[in-house]
């Protein structure tokens, strides 16, 4: 299955992204730390420029200790990027923000200029609450859902910092298939939009490669199977997720394993490694090429056919 979910809020706030860019003096982009590279957005790096930009390694204390550090030195390469890993359990770091973007733009404490400083993410990143957490106040609409911000604002947040607050967005084409799957996984995708038990299989597969051990301690199986589908099953026969007959309710084992997932039960991971990124990466750009291949050769065909 191909995800894609992209509402018509989400392409309003895209056009007043792109209508605002020039104003902005920096870029905040809060991403999920169990999914770095999936919960980047592509249009950011089209209005970036050589502006510089924080990247918010949100959620951290979910994610892979080892693999949170191996993403900001990844991240940290491109020119005018700095990183932040925190939660909203860790207070003390999100008040290093303002000072990080004064720092970033080479702003002294007597400097009184204000900075006007873009912030933006995926739904149900924590943009929100975040926010909440630099104001000292709650204005920004917080939830579990995806989508609760659906319009743009201004948030003041001292040191002469002013947010420009937009609609958790994702992009109109989720070309990586496994993108998508990433993305619904920790719950940036409205649950109405995806089939439970099909991303639930995507998690036990990925589960069962590299965090073994948290299902073997999380649902007490033993031996622990070795492919996802029997990996459902055994999960589903360990939680009473039974019909009649003694079948396993396949969707709601997948709701299990996905809000435990999500919410840290299993344990502390990440869904990709810089690596494995450079990997997708590179067969997408062959999946490209194959269907410009094709286009070409399509439009010759027409033009023979004229």
């Amino acid at each position: 299955m191909h995800i894609q979910w992209y509402p018509g809020h989400m392409h309003k706030a895209g056009k007043e992204i792109r209508e605002i860019a020039p104003q902005v003096d920096l870029f905040i982009e809060i991403l999920d730390a169990r999914i770095p590279f999936s919960s980047e957005n592509p249009l950011l790096a089209q209005l970036r420029g050589s502006k510089p930009c924080i990247k918010v390694l949100n959620k951290c204390d979910l994610a892979d200790f080892d693999a949170t550090r191996q993403w900001q030195g990844y991240l940290e390469r491109e020119q005018g990027v700095k990183t932040l890993a925190l939660s909203i359990e860790q207070p003390e770091k999100i008040k290093q923000l303002p000072e990080l973007c004064r720092k970033l733009l080479a702003f002294e404490e007597s400097d009184n200029r204000l900075i006007h400083a873009l912030i933006m993410g995926i739904p149900n990143v924590g943009k929100s609450t975040l926010i909440n957490a630099l104001a000292g106040r709650v204005i920004a609409k917080t939830g579990n859902e995806p989508a609760v911000t659906k319009s743009q604002q201004r948030i003041a947040i001292g040191n002469n910092i002013v947010l420009l607050d937009t609609p958790g967005m994702l992009w109109p084409n989720l070309e990586n298939k496994n993108t998508g799957y990433r993305l619904a996984v920790t719950g940036a995708i409205k649950d109405t939009a995806i089939k439970h038990d099909d991303i639930a299989y995507f998690a036990a597969e990925f589960l069962l490669k590299l965090y073994p051990n948290y299902l073997v301690d999380r649902f007490k199986l033993d031996p622990l199977p070795n492919n996802e589908h029997d990996l459902m099953l055994a999960i589903g026969k360990s939680r009473g997720c039974l019909r009649s007959g003694g079948r396993v309710d396949l969707d709601k084992t997948a709701k299990i394993l996905l809000s435990e997932l999500r919410s840290g039960m299993l344990g502390r991971l990440t869904l990709e490694t810089p690596a494995m990124m450079e990997q997708e990466l590179a067969e997408l750009a062959v999946i490209r090429e194959q269907k410009a291949a094709k286009k070409l050769v399509r439009k010759q065909k027409r033009k023979g056919a004229l």
